[in-house]
């Protein structure tokens, strides 16, 4: 049979081009339709049941909210069916990483994440503290109600988010003990301890005390203390190394925890306008979508413009016309690691105040996706739960027990932040702050009143005599008997002081030991050198240059007791680099070549000098943990330090001889990884992208993700856009989740500069659109004035009964 001539097979050809032409016309149709039915609405009109009035919210050019609501019921209601309507998916799995439920979606990768927060207990105590806060009733229970039933009706009424497609998610209520589930997530990601204490009980008991020296400010007690010994096994020290992996991990993006933060408030005779001035940046980890969300808040005796988090009806910064608050990590160690003693005849027995007691422990099942479920069982010792269960068979022999404030105090947080939200004079803040129990929080708070404020809020303890808590205690010592809980009173606070200004860098305590893991000096020495140095005058823009400030004086107090062996071991060649290292000011610029240098060679210096001691399990974990930043200076001017000996080498090193080692494989490593000299800049080193949850795996990261961008900024300067230690290329993990500026004399004219984007919805216009501004230094008014809102309204959404 003779073939079909070429003519013949045009138009067939032809019809199945147009054919599959259609094909795709329709997916890319469907496609469209299906996105843009779950993009948020933001005008017209849509019932919301339980209102006893009509809402009206007026969008902004950026995508916020303003609320106009005549109750607050109303408005609360109103938040939450706004919240949900772009941080929906956001909601769902910051629950689900609280309770230890993100395997049943997202895998079997998910397990050891689920097993860490069952065994914190955070569900648990959080129906405790939602049964507390139901009993105690009042405005701030009534609020979380309204808020939650607008959340439940946005998910029971409109289009779910497409995550909840992509992973098969089933809707289900939220519930106020999911929201104090995140609150005990937020208190988790403030906490330190699980990470460092491992790390610094290994350098005292397998290294000692010269060892230890370096880290000397992290901890409260020397060796010879009735802390040291605790009962530990090889098996043990295996462990407490998972455990402060563990610790250290995120269960991937999209969870962010705090990190630190900037605040300070000025008072009005320093002042340009004569007023008292806000400016505060909290650092988060970076995720899309970001975590703040921003509202203005209006009903009949309230208003306020807030950024709320994910299941939390109550803004955690703030500010109106009349008073404004920031944020800090006060960083006080509030955890305690206790090792028990265990029966020689009974494993389930421990012993307590003079005699032996049984563990309790139940049985709990995390449900996996696409594999069988994971049975564990949850024990708890008097001293608290036992963090070996969260480690598997990785959990040494001897029960480590944590004993948490979080688990421990009353802790009316969101009756405290309710009444933070209205406290417009300094005895109502105060108040407010005294509630704080866990996390601990530095609040940062003015009025126009002219009042400036600090408190450091959060449940302090008195430990026993001989108690660090920078260490595992030996829970058969009076060590680990049980704190005594101290007031309020007690805690580090200023109001109106003298210098006219209060200042919060995540800094220790100045004339107070408060035990914590506080970030480097440095960076609060830099803000305060720069207030001290105009005593009156102070504008925005003052603050604003501050916040977006890239330089400290670490850089020049790390490298000055370490350039004379430098030189005399770096090649003739390559001196020009340390030439232009030493002369260095610290800037942190795109274009810097010394940034990139001095990034590589600290992390050098730290693997050289370390890493043989530790192994590489506890080096990773140091890195992880603020202990290293402080460590590094004392090593650098310790010629003496026996972490300068190579333990792997027959011969005895000496300082000069690590440095040597670690300059040479610093430049080797930078040709390799950037190429030649002239292609080290610190915007090609450092970069910044805004992971999606979804965004680990092709081709999802190109549609979630939002990135990467050249970062300025770095490690532990004013403006924190910050990357673990480790080697180039950087890629910046957290930093100011909004820079916030407000100048109480035209509060209407406050400023801010958001990471990412107000919307949480993939392919929304508001997704990913202040990225660039954000990084550029771009601020944007947070607008109060009617008039000026009005103006800038691009959609009005009214929500009726």
């Amino acid at each position: 049979m003779p073939s079909p001539s070429p003519s013949s097979r045009r138009p067939r050809l032809r019809r199945w081009l147009g054919g599959l032409a259609a094909l795709l016309a329709l997916g890319v149709a469907g496609a469209v339709w299906y996105v843009s039915g779950q993009q948020p609405l933001r005008r017209g009109e849509l019932p919301l049941a339980g209102l006893g009035a009509p809402v009206e919210v007026a969008y902004d050019s950026q995508g916020v909210p303003h609320i106009r609501a005549a109750s607050e019921a109303d408005l609360y209601r109103a938040l939450g069916f706004l919240h949900a309507q772009e941080r929906l998916f956001q909601m769902e799995m910051l629950r689900r990483l609280a309770r230890g439920e993100l395997a049943e979606v997202l895998g079997a990768s998910l397990v050891d994440a689920d097993r860490l927060f069952r065994t914190l207990r955070l569900d648990e105590r959080a129906r405790t503290m939602a049964a507390r806060a139901a009993e105690r009733g009042g405005p701030a229970w009534q609020a979380l109600q309204a808020y939650l039933d607008g959340i439940n009706q946005f998910q029971a009424s409109r289009p779910l988010p497409m995550e909840f497609d992509l992973l098969g998610i089933r809707p289900r209520p939220f519930t106020a003990e999911d929201s104090f589930s995140v609150v005990g997530y937020m208190a988790y990601s403030f906490a330190a301890a699980l990470r460092t204490e491992p790390v610094l009980t290994h350098i005292r008991d397998n290294l000692g005390a010269d060892y230890l020296a370096i880290f000397a400010a992290d901890t409260d007690t020397d060796t010879d203390t009735d802390t040291a010994g605790a009962p530990l096994a090889a098996a043990d020290w295996r462990g407490l190394q998972a455990l402060a992996a563990l610790a250290g991990q995120l269960p991937g993006a999209g969870f962010a925890p705090f990190e630190g933060s900037n605040a300070w408030a000025i008072a009005g005779r320093r002042s340009a306008s004569g007023k008292p001035q806000l400016a505060g940046d909290p650092h988060i980890a970076f995720s899309a979508p970001q975590v703040w969300y921003s509202a203005h808040l209006s009903a009949p005796g309230f208003e306020l413009y807030g950024q709320f988090h994910a299941l939390i009806p109550f803004a955690l910064l703030g500010h109106n016309r009349d008073f404004g608050w920031s944020l800090t990590m006060f960083q006080n160690d509030d955890m305690d690691l206790i090792a028990e003693r265990v029966h020689p005849e009974d494993p389930g027995q421990v012993w307590h105040a003079g005699r032996w007691v049984a563990l309790e422990q139940r049985r709990e099942r995390i449900a996996v996706k696409d594999a069988a479920p994971v049975e564990l069982t949850l024990r708890r010792s008097p001293h608290g739960p036992l963090i070996n269960d969260a480690l598997g068979e990785l959990g040494g022999p001897t029960p480590l027990a944590l004993r948490w404030v979080f688990l421990d105090a009353d802790n009316p947080i969101l009756d405290a932040f309710y009444r933070l939200n209205r406290a417009d004079r300094l005895d109502a803040a105060r108040a407010a702050a005294a509630d704080i129990h866990a996390p601990g929080l530095n609040l940062v708070w003015a009025s126009a009143r002219g009042d400036i404020a600090w408190w450091a809020a959060g449940q302090l303890l008195q430990r026993p005599a001989g108690a660090d808590p920078a260490f595992v205690l030996d829970g058969a010592s009076a060590a680990a008997d049980t704190p005594r809980a101290l007031p309020f009173a007690a805690n580090p606070q200023e109001e109106n002081p003298a210098r006219g200004y209060v200042l919060s860098a995540n800094q220790a305590p100045a004339g107070q030991a408060v035990p914590g893991y506080y970030n480097l000096a440095d960076r609060h020495r830099r803000l305060q050198e720069r207030l001290d140095a105009r005593a009156a005058g102070w504008t925005l823009e003052h603050s604003r240059a501050l916040q977006l400030e890239d330089a400290t004086g670490y850089p020049q107090r790390l490298l000055a007791p370490l350039l004379a062996e430098l030189r005399a071991a770096v090649p003739a060649a390559e001196r020009p680099l340390l030439d232009e290292l030493s002369a260095w000011d610290g800037a942190h610029r795109l274009d810097s070549r010394a940034a990139v240098l001095f990034n590589q060679l600290t992390y050098q210096i730290a693997r050289e000098a370390l890493a043989d001691e530790l192994g590489e399990a506890f080096f990773a974990a140091l890195l992880d943990t603020r202990a290293i930043d402080s460590a590094l200076p004392r090593l650098a001017g310790a010629a003496d330090s026996p972490w300068w000996d190579d333990r792997r080498s027959a011969a005895r090193e000496d300082r000069a001889a690590i440095l040597a080692r670690a300059w040479s494989a610093s430049l080797a490593h930078l040709r390799a990884t950037l190429g030649s000299e002239a292609d080290w800049q610190w915007g090609r080193a450092h970069s910044l992208t805004f992971a999606h949850p979804l965004g680990r795996v092709a081709p999802l990261d190109r549609l979630l993700n939002a990135g990467p961008f050249a970062a300025p900024g770095g490690r532990e300067v004013p403006n924190n856009l910050a990357h673990s230690l480790g080697p180039a290329p950087w890629a910046v993990e957290y930093g100011p989740s909004i820079r916030r500026l407000i100048d109480f004399a035209a509060p209407q004219q406050a400023l801010a500069s958001t990471p990412l984007g107000q919307s949480g919805i993939p392919f929304d216009r508001h997704y990913a659109d202040q990225a660039v501004a954000y990084l550029q230094g771009g601020y944007r008014n947070m607008l109060l004035d009617a008039a000026e809102i009005a103006a800038d309204t691009r959609g009005v959404l009214r929500l009726r009964p």
